[in-house]
């Protein structure tokens, strides 16, 4: 009997303990399902692409009632930071277009 790609994948098994949302995060991707915060941090490099990501990271998600998020990030450096607030636009661009609907609920800077 031959095994589906599908149920090979689930035959992977880490080498190393992973965080729980490390485990999701394999199994939001594997499925395509794509809710959490947890995600989002986790895979903000492929969201965001290689020129925001250089430059800045997410220090803090909440997530509101309505499903949406409050999203704060902070510069790598300090003075990147007036050059975030210009991208602030495309910063959300990005993260709704993850998420498929207008996640963003606020976004802010921290320094």
């Amino acid at each position: 009997m031959s095994m589906s790609n599908h149920d090979k994948k689930l035959e992977v098994r880490a080498k190393h303990p992973q965080t729980i949302a490390g485990a999701l995060g394999g199994l939001i991707r594997m499925f395509g399902v794509r809710a959490s915060d947890a995600d989002l941090v986790q895979r903000w490099n492929e969201i965001m692409g290689a020129d925001i990501a250089m430059i800045a990271k997410p220090v803090a998600i909440k997530k509101n009632r309505d499903n949406t998020f409050n999203i704060v990030i902070r510069p790598t450096v300090p003075a990147y930071a007036l050059q975030l607030s210009y991208q602030a636009d495309e910063i959300i661009k990005r993260i709704n277009k993850y998420f498929g609907y207008n996640a963003v609920g606020k976004i802010s800077f921290r320094k």
